[in-house]
């Protein structure tokens, strides 16, 4: 999936992203509905997430 995008950016699940901030999943949907996190949509249509702006907002860098 990432192989195709010139900066090999490592994308993360709504799970991954959730376990992270040890939310529900859905609640990470929201946050991307909200305008908080900047979701990917990739050819399957499921909504991924870049790892440096999550490990960001995890960190209180934004």
């Amino acid at each position: 999936m990432t192989q195709d995008r010139p900066d090999t950016e490592k994308l993360l699940t709504p799970a991954e992203v959730a376990a992270l901030f040890r939310v529900d999943p859905k609640t990470v949907t929201r946050w991307a509905k909200a305008g908080k996190l900047t979701s990917i949509r990739p050819l399957g249509g499921h909504r991924r997430y870049r790892e440096n702006e999550v490990r960001a907002l995890l960190g209180g860098d934004q």
